[in-house]
């Protein structure tokens, strides 16, 4: 199928170096990146989540909690990072047609240099440690079909946990992705996991085959 081009595209096209920028970021960035992100959630706990009680402000919850997180992120950051954290991020790499909406990240680290380039990562509310359905479905026909993520071999999902154990949320996902999960090194005091898996690439695509997920489950009755 014919596609235009975007704005983003017009100006970042995919040349070698595009491809070299990439892979440069992700090899190095993860580790830093995702050390935001729980320094982020340590602020939403005590600024938010140790003040009111999560069961009865549930309008929204997967919305509003991503909403306060971002700039709790954004916050920990020295702001002379070569990226930046932000919401609602669209992927115009993975578009079906011009009519048909890009996917959405929920939250996307996004290169200052070359802002096709974005780290993406999904939240989803977790009712109890088993309910990790929805969780599963983002990273089988997602991530793992290169339509979010296309230029990393990693992204990561936020697992907001109403009710229940990490080690159950954890167990559940490595059952029903199914998959492996090793604890990260460098957050070994955390409720974080990886997983490695190899992608589906569409055969006119570079796209990294081998994909690592994040695991992150957040407690919201810390």
């Amino acid at each position: 199928m014919h596609r235009r081009l975007t704005i983003g595209e017009a100006r970042w096209p995919e040349t070698t170096e595009f491809s070299a920028i990439a892979t440069c970021w992700n090899r190095n960035a993860s580790t830093v990146m995702l050390g935001f992100v729980w320094g982020g959630y340590e602020r939403l706990c005590l600024d938010v989540l140790l003040h009111i009680d999560v069961a009865l402000a549930d309008e929204q919850l997967e919305r509003s909690i991503t909403q306060i997180l971002t700039p709790q992120i954004r916050n920990c950051m020295s702001g002379y990072e070569p990226f930046h954290i932000e919401q609602g991020v669209y992927e115009y790499e993975t578009r079906v047609s011009a009519s048909a909406q890009p996917p959405l990240y929920d939250l996307a680290f996004v290169l200052k240099a070359n802002p096709r380039i974005m780290w993406p990562l999904e939240a989803k509310v977790l009712r109890t440690d088993g309910d990790v359905g929805r969780y599963v479905n983002e990273i089988t026909g997602n991530f793992l079909t290169c339509r979010y993520a296309p230029f990393f071999g990693e992204g990561a999902m936020l697992g907001y946990l109403m009710a229940g154990a990490s080690a159950g949320v954890f167990g559940n996902i490595a059952i029903k992705t199914p998959c492996i999960l090793d604890d990260h090194p460098d957050f070994t005091s955390r409720n974080h996991k990886t997983s490695d898996h190899v992608r589906s690439v569409p055969a006119d695509k570079p796209y990294p085959i081998n994909f690592r997920c994040h695991h992150m489950v957040m407690s919201l009755t810390p």
